[in-house]
């Protein structure tokens, strides 16, 4: 029998295919949809602020559980359970959540199994019951990969649309969340990292996709839970939710490089600073879209665009010796502009613990870090929340506003900010030898070593790297290597 995981799974096959997209977008509106999950997302996610960096981490976790490599899975199945067991709380309605709550964890999967069956069908080409039996006992093998037992999902195919119908006709509700993503996130989508020099073509693009992406998407849900819901939808917009499913299966017959999901996302998120070879391409390209971009401006009266900094190699730091260099050099923000763009991780206005918890979060990820290193981590980052808390929550409500956080304009860094910072060199310098090497400095910040850091010897000291995240942290200077992992979207 061929294996439910790797290459030779259905789900492989899915991946790079461009219609997934779609399925991906409608499984995440479908999850959002469910009480809980859409309170634990509302509350927690990055979603709204950040959704490229969300979006490239779910991908690669899936590459990851899907994939051949039984221990990469086991250690990728352990981390999204350490994950989970963070999020839990109440919604506005005081019903409490908690994202190990098996039923919520069947139901994230049901609707990627689901919305994949469903691309499917809306693109013509139907998948035949066998196939459909293999497609289904490959999630049903993800839930368990990730240790919930057997029966969380119904054990056979019959079965399941029965519970899949149920739980749209019983369970999901309009939430917050699920207007979100259908009404907000694709209208005000922040431009990926590589066309964020690009604002005008990105805003004109944005104009028009964002709306239709939403039409289709709704289109696309269960009719039931449309109606229940109260869901708007115009008319034509099942025949354009159809045409555009029909026109990425299409796609398909590409070139296989064209379309690959990994390809495409490591694209998307090259910034100025990479060292990989395609970005010479990909600067020529940008270069066109700029001169299209000063055109649009002359005959589309779009609203004004905030140019990105110029961090480039003239406005980096170059103080360092043979033992160490400051990175952070560049103009500095405002307090406001660093409460939005830095600390506001959720997007919802606020600093609370959630914001704090996605920073460790995405600096766990990259480094792909063990519990006992990830829990230090965190614990850092929960020190200096309370410092925090205890600084800058005048009104005692549990949380900063960014009025609390411009009023204090603070820029001195607190001893909680310090140890963060100990922590992270620490975790960051995997062989323990007390400076990082570029392989190390690229696992954090996946970008180029040597651009960033001009020394001699190939070496990023303790004392640079910790005065480098304070003055970035607390001085509010633009950064080229940290405004991409905490800043960009």
């Amino acid at each position: 029998m061929e294996s439910l995981f790797g290459p030779d799974s259905q789900f492989h096959r899915f991946f790079n295919d461009p219609r997934w997209g779609l399925a991906v977008i409608r499984a995440t509106v479908l999850e959002a949809a469910h009480p809980q999950i859409g309170a634990a997302l509302a509350d927690n996610s990055t979603f709204v602020a950040h959704p490229w960096r969300r979006l490239r981490n779910t991908l690669v976790s899936l590459q990851r559980m899907f994939g051949a490599d039984d221990a990469v899975r086991q250690r990728e199945a352990a981390r999204l359970n350490r994950l989970h067991a963070r999020l839990n709380g109440a919604d506005a309605r005081h019903r409490p959540y908690d994202a190990m709550d098996p039923e919520v964890r069947a139901w994230v999967v049901a609707t990627l199994f689901e919305s994949s069956v469903t691309m499917c069908r809306l693109s013509g080409q139907p998948l035949d019951q066998t196939t459909m039996e293999r497609l289904y006992a490959e999630f049903q093998a993800f839930l368990g990969a990730l240790g919930d037992q057997a029966g969380q999902l119904p054990a056979t195919l019959p079965e399941f649309w029965q519970y899949y119908d149920r739980m749209v006709e019983e369970k999901l509700e309009n939430t917050e969340a699920l207007r979100i993503i259908l009404y907000k996130l694709f209208d005000h989508l922040p431009a990926p990292p590589l066309l964020d020099g690009l604002p005008t073509v990105w805003a004109a693009g944005r104009a028009l996709a964002g709306p239709v992406i939403g039409q289709i998407t709704v289109a696309s849900l269960p009719e039931p839970f449309r109606r229940r819901a109260g869901l708007p939808e115009i008319p034509g917009a099942q025949t354009l939710m159809q045409g555009a499913y029909m026109a990425a299966g299409l796609a398909r017959f590409l070139p296989e490089g064209w379309i690959r999901t990994e390809t495409l996302t490591d694209l998307m998120a090259l910034t100025s600073d990479s060292d990989d070879p395609r970005y010479a391409t990909v600067t020529a390209v940008r270069d066109r879209m700029k001169q299209a971009g000063a055109f649009i401006r002359l005959v589309t009266p779009f609203p004004a665009q905030r140019e990105p900094a110029d961090d480039g190699p003239t406005a980096t730091a170059t103080t360092g010796t043979s033992t160490g260099t400051s990175t952070t050099g560049g103009s500095r923000r405002s307090a406001d502009e660093f409460f939005t763009e830095v600390l506001d991780q959720t997007g919802d206005g606020f600093l609370d613990w959630p914001d704090l918890a996605a920073m460790a979060r995405e600096l766990s990820s990259r480094l792909d870090l063990d519990e006992p290193q990830e829990t230090r981590l965190y614990n850092a980052y929960a020190d200096w929340w309370r410092e925090l808390q205890s600084a800058l929550d005048t009104d005692g409500d549990g949380r900063v506003s960014r009025a609390e956080y411009t009023a204090a304009a603070p820029t001195l860094a607190g001893p909680a900010l310090i140890r963060v910072a100990e922590v992270l060199f620490d975790v960051t310098d995997k062989d323990g030898n007390q400076t990082i090497d570029a392989a190390e400095y690229r696992a954090l910040f996946r970008t180029a070593f040597t651009r960033t850091v001009p020394t001699a010897a190939s070496a990023y000291t303790r004392s640079a790297f910790i005065a480098d995240f304070l003055t970035f942290m607390s001085a509010r200077h633009r950064s080229t290597p940290y405004d991409p992992l905490l800043a960009d979207a």
